[in-house]
């Protein structure tokens, strides 16, 4: 066991230690051809180089040794249970979960209510993206359980998203896209994209590569649907004024 995580977070530190190498590289040219800042700064940021490499390595090693065995364990035991709306039902709830405690959407939340000077709450920012990634996760579950094509949900889900650009307001369009992305972190891609995978190789109905994955596309389009459906009803609250409060 534990020279499994050694062998791990060996090979978690050298790769992402080679993921950083050219970001010091570009950042030591242009601190001798250009910034030149002043020696506690630039030390500073080598601290920072260095603690984000061995904090990363460390999640790494976290999500090898613990999230992905974990997750796709859950999702083999509860893909088997009947009735099997319980592994929509979980997916909902850990769908909640994951982004509610996903670091990058809470500073995203953070920033849209810093610069909306607070007319958009970052408490009604996390709770909608909470909420909109639960219902995509139990979405996808339902594709595994029912064996519903993937093409017959994402294609409609951005057929929707590009309806709600022509209505929604070009400060949530933004935001929405931008949800999207920080919606997809580590917390989803580790623990939900294994548990589908793991999930879809229990179900024994079709090919589990296949039905196991699409389900970050989805967990990427629940916030852009729900985001702008937000700045709508925001915008239908306010009496039509579509801008944002500076």
């Amino acid at each position: 066991m534990i020279s499994d995580a050694l062998v791990v977070m060996k090979h978690s530190l050298l790769d992402v230690a080679q993921a950083m190498l050219p970001l010091l590289f570009f950042f030591l040219i242009f601190q001798v051809l250009y910034l030149r800042l002043p020696r506690a700064q630039v030390l500073k940021f080598l601290m920072g180089i260095l603690l984000t490499v061995f904090g990363m390595a460390l999640f790494l090693g976290g999500v090898f040794l613990g999230f992905f065995p974990a997750g796709q364990a859950m999702g083999r035991f509860f893909g088997q249970m009947e009735p099997s709306w319980i592994l929509i039902a979980l997916g909902f709830l850990l769908g909640f979960l994951a982004t509610f405690a996903e670091p990058a959407v809470r500073i995203l939340c953070y920033q849209v209510e810093a610069s909306s000077s607070g007319f958009v709450r970052s408490r009604v920012m996390l709770y909608t993206l909470s909420v909109s990634v639960a219902f995509l996760v139990a979405l996808g579950m339902a594709r595994i359980v029912y064996g519903i094509p993937f093409m017959y949900i994402i294609i409609p889900g951005y057929l929707l998203a590009l309806i709600l650009l022509y209505f929604s307001d070009k400060d949530f369009i933004g935001i929405a896209f931008d949800a999207g992305g920080v919606a997809t972190g580590p917390m989803a891609v580790t623990f939900l994209m294994s548990m589908a995978v793991g999930a879809a190789s229990a179900t024994g109905d079709g090919d589990s590569l296949v039905d196991g994955f699409g389900l970050i596309a989805l967990i990427a389009l629940a916030p852009i649907i729900f985001v702008m459906s937000l700045g709508i009803l925001i915008r239908l609250k306010s009496g039509g004024r579509n801008e944002m409060r500076e």
